[in-house]
C-alpha cells in the first residue's frame, strides 16, 4: 500500500506559529503511523509564494517579492524538524519544477475547453487573495475571515468553467461520503454547491508576482490555480514517484478556513485534466491559545519551538524531549476536526497524569522491580493466568481501537485508545503484586507478571512511536529492544503478542517524564504562555527574552537564562533601579572575530569578540535562529563584560552577554557605530 499525505502549503506572509506547528504535526503523525504499519509512505509540505499580498508587502519592506518569500519559506523548512517533523519533501511555489509543470497543468485545461477569457467584477479580499460575493460579507463590506474591507476589483481575466462540474461534484460528494471529513464539513461545502457554482476567475492582470499564463503574459495565475497543483506538481519527477499520485491513497490535511477550495476547486480542476482525484480531504478546526482567538500577534508570540525547548529544559533531557510532549499535548487535547484550545495549565496536568504517572510510571516500576528481582534480565514467561489473561483482552481491544483511530485519523482517540493501555497495565501490577509473590519465593509465578509487562511495554513503545518518536526510542533502548525503524513491508503492530526471550539485558534509565511539583509546574506555565504587545524585548547572553527575564529557569522564548540578568526587567511594566545599581553593569563595544555553531544546540553560537583586552572573550549567545556564523564577523555589538561565567557543559564556558531585541528567529543586534573600538565603555 502506498499512502501520500499533505499539509496546506503554507502562505509566507505569516511565520510558523503554534497553528501551523498543529497542521504539521497532525500529517507527521499519520504518515508515521502508516511507516509503523509497513507502508510505502510519503508526506509533502511547503509554502506558497505568489499572490497580491506577498507583493504588496515585499515593497513595503523595500526589497524584492523573491528576496521576501526565500527568507519567509526557509525559516517554515527549518522549524519543522525541531519539532521532529521530516517531511520527505519541501515544496515551493516558486520553484521552476513547479511552476512548469502548473504551466502544462494550464495548458491541458485550456485545450480540454474549460478556460475562456472575460472579465470579472467582484468584491476582492486581499488577504483570501480571493474574490467575495455580496451575500458572503459582513455589514460594512467586510471580510467574514480577516475582518477587514474588500476592494472592488474589475479586471479581465481567464475564467475556469466551475459550473460545468457541479453536477459531476455533488455525485462525488454523494457516491464517496468519505471524500470530505469530518461530516459537519462535508454537509457545509455539498449545501455550497447545491446553491449554485459561478464559473471561477483563475488570471489576474492587476499585479505580476506570479506564474505566467502560457502564450498570454499579461496575466498571471490565480494564486489557488497555481497553489492547490503542488500536490500534484510534487510527484511528477522523477518518474518513480508519480505511483504517488496514479496508485496510492492520496490525503489532503487542511484548515476548514481552506476547505472550500480543497473540496470545490481542486477535484474541478483535476477532473477537468482528466487526472486522478484524491481519496479524502480532512478539515480540521480553528486553534485557541489559552481560551484566546489566535490574532496574528498572538500567533506570531506562540512560538511551537521555544515551548518545545522549555519543555525539555524542565525535564531536564535532550531538546528532543520537550518536542516530544508538545506533540502528545496538541493530538491527545484536541479532538481533530473540531476547534481546540491549546491550554498551558492543562498541558503540564495532563503531563503528570498521562506521561509522568501513568506511562513514565509504568516503564519505572517495571524496570525497578526487574531490577530487583531478575537481575535486570527478561525473565521467563510461565503459566498464564486469569489476571494475564484479563489484561491481555483489554490490551488487544485497546490495541484495536487505536489502530482505527489512526486509520480514520482520529489522533485523539488513537491516543485514549493507547492510554488505557497503560492504565491497564498499571492496575494489573497493583493486583498482581509481583512483591508479595516474590517474598513468598513464587520466583516462577514473578516472572510471568514482569514478563507480560514487558510485552505489553514493548508494544506500548511502539503505539506512541507516530507522536512521541524520541521518547518511543528511548521506551525501546531501556527495555532492550531495537527502536522502530521503519521499512514498507514490515508491519511493526502485528497481532500476535510480543514474546521476549529469557535472559535478554535491559538498561533502565533515567525517568522518561520526570513529573513537575507545583512550583516548577507554575514556572513552566509562566515559561511558555505568550506576553502579547510587551513594550521591549532583550537577548540575554544565550537568551532571548520575550517577557519577564529572570535570574534563573527558563526564559519564555525557552533558551536557556544566564544568571545575573535581573537588572534587566523587560515586562510590560517599568522598573525602577538605582544609578549605583546600574553602574555595576559594564557595557563594552565588542567586535566578533569567529562565530561557530554550538554542536546540538540549535539555538546557540559560539562566539570570539574582541572587548581590548589581551585576548578574544568567549560568548555563548542565542543567536543561530536568526543569524548565520559568517554573517557576524566584523560585526560591533554590546557586551555585558561583568557577568560570572556560565558553564554549558563539555568544558563550553560563556564570559558576558550580547544584547539584542526580538523573538529568537527575528533579533535585531543592539550596535554601536563602527568607529567605537573593541572595549570602549558606554557610558
Amino acid at each position: 500500500m502506498r499512502y501520500y499525505v499533505t499539509t496546506p502549503i503554507y502562505y509566507v506572509n505569516d511565520v510558523p506559529h503554534l497553528g501551523t506547528a498543529y497542521t504539521t504535526i497532525v500529517v507527521d503523525a499519520i504518515r508515521r503511523y502508516h511507516q509503523l504499519r509497513g507502508h510505502a509512505t510519503r508526506m509533502l509540505t511547503g509554502t506558497d509564494e505568489h499572490g497580491l499580498k506577498l507583493e504588496r508587502e515585499a515593497r513595503s519592506r523595500g526589497i524584492t517579492p523573491e528576496k521576501f518569500v526565500k527568507e519567509m519559506s526557509d525559516r517554515f523548512e527549518a522549524a519543522w524538524p525541531k519539532l521532529e517533523v521530516v517531511p520527505d519533501d519541501f515544496i515551493r511555489t516558486t520553484q521552476p519544477r513547479h511552476e512548469t509543470l502548473v504551466q502544462d497543468l494550464w495548458r491541458t485545461i485550456r485545450d480540454r475547453g474549460d478556460l475562456y477569457l472575460g472579465t470579472y467584477e467582484e468584491w476582492y479580499c486581499v488577504g483570501c487573495e480571493g474574490y467575495k460575493t455580496e451575500k458572503e460579507l459582513l455589514p460594512g463590506n467586510l471580510c467574514p475571515l480577516h475582518q477587514r474591507p474588500v476592494e472592488r476589483m474589475k479586471e479581465e481575466t481567464y475564467l475556469f468553467r466551475l459550473s460545468k462540474f457541479q453536477d459531476r461534484l455533488l455525485d462525488l460528494y454523494s457516491r464517496h461520503p468519505e471524500f470530505i471529513e469530518p461530516e459537519s464539513r462535508r454537509n457545509e461545502v455539498i449545501s455550497f454547491v447545491e446553491g449554485g457554482l459561478k464559473d471561477l476567475s483563475v488570471s489576474r492582470t492587476s499585479f505580476s508576482w506570479g506564474i505566467p499564463v502560457p502564450d498570454d503574459p499579461r496575466h498571471v495565475m490565480y494564486v489557488w490555480f497555481d497553489a492547490l497543483a503542488n500536490y500534484w506538481t510534487a510527484v511528477q519527477a522523477p518518474p518513480d514517484l508519480h505511483a504517488y499520485w496514479n496508485d496510492a491513497t492520496v490525503v489532503h490535511v487542511v484548515g476548514k478556513d481552506i476547505l472550500r477550495q480543497h473540496a470545490i476547486y481542486w477535484p474541478a480542476f483535476l477532473m477537468s485534466a482528466g487526472l486522478p482525484l484524491p481519496a479524502k480531504i480532512v478539515a480540521h478546526g480553528f486553534l485557541t491559545f489559552g481560551g484566546q482567538k489566535m490574532s496574528k500577534s498572538l500567533r506570531n508570540a506562540a512560538d511551537p519551538i521555544s515551548m518545545a525547548y522549555s519543555l525539555s529544559q524542565a525535564m531536564r533531557a535532550s531538546e528532543d524531549a520537550g518536542a516530544d510532549v508538545l506533540r502528545y499535548q496538541l493530538l491527545r487535547a484536541i479532538a481533530f476536526g473540531q476547534d481546540g484550545d491549546f491550554d498551558p495549565s492543562a498541558m503540564v496536568e495532563r503531563y503528570n497524569a498521562d506521561l509522568g504517572k501513568n506511562l513514565g510510571n509504568l516503564l519505572a516500576r517495571t524496570l525497578g522491580l526487574c531490577i530487583k528481582m531478575t537481575g535486570t534480565r527478561v525473565p521467563a514467561q510461565g503459566v498464564i493466568g486469569p489476571l494475564e489473561r484479563e489484561l491481555y483482552a483489554k490490551v488487544e481491544e485497546a490495541r484495536n481501537l487505536a489502530i482505527k483511530g489512526w486509520d480514520e485519523i482520529e489522533p485523539h482517540r488513537a491516543l485514549e485508545s493507547t492510554w488505557a493501555i497503560a492504565s491497564a497495565a498499571n492496575q494489573y501490577v497493583d493486583r498482581a503484586a509481583p512483591w508479595a509473590e516474590d517474598k513468598q519465593g513464587n520466583r516462577a509465578r514473578v516472572g510471568t507478571i514482569l514478563h507480560t509487562l514487558l510485552s505489553v511495554l514493548g508494544l506500548l513503545a511502539k503505539l506512541v512511536w507516530p507522536v512521541m518518536p524520541n521518547r518511543s526510542d528511548e521506551m525501546h533502548r531501556q527495555l532492550g529492544l531495537p527502536p522502530v525503524q521503519a521499512a514498507a513491508g514490515k508491519d511493526w503492530l502485528p497481532a500476535a503478542r510480543e514474546t521476549r526471550s529469557e535472559g535478554e539485558p535491559l538498561t533502565p534509565g533515567a525517568p522518561l517524564f520526570p513529573t513537575f511539583d507545583e512550583a516548577a509546574g507554575a514556572a513552566l506555565i509562566e515559561s511558555i504562555t505568550p506576553r502579547v504587545g510587551d513594550a521591549s524585548n532583550v537577548s540575554t547572553g544565550s537568551a532571548v527574552g520575550r517577557d519577564t527575564v529572570r535570574p534563573e529557569g527558563p526564559a519564555a522564548s525557552g533558551a536557556p537564562t544566564l544568571p545575573g540578568n535581573s537588572a534587566f526587567p523587560v515586562s510590560g511594566e517599568s522598573t525602577s533601579i538605582s544609578y549605583d545599581k546600574f553602574s555595576t553593569v559594564d557595557l563594552r563595544v565588542g567586535l566578533i572575530r569567529d562565530a561557530v555553531r554550538v554542536p546540538r544546540k540549535d539555538k546557540l553560537l559560539k562566539l570570539m569578540v574582541d572587548l581590548g583586552e589581551d585576548s578574544l572573550r568567549t560568548i555563548v549567545a542565542g543567536l543561530a535562529l536568526t543569524f548565520k556564523p559568517e554573517d557576524l564577523l566584523g560585526r560591533r555589538v554590546i557586551v555585558v563584560s561583568n557577568l560570572e561565567p556560565r558553564e554549558f557543559g563539555k568544558g563550553l564556558v560563556s564570559h558576558g552577554m550580547v544584547l539584542a531585541t526580538g523573538p529568537s528567529d527575528q533579533l535585531v543586534l543592539a550596535s554601536v557605530s563602527s568607529d567605537a573600538p573593541p572595549g570602549a565603555r558606554l557610558k
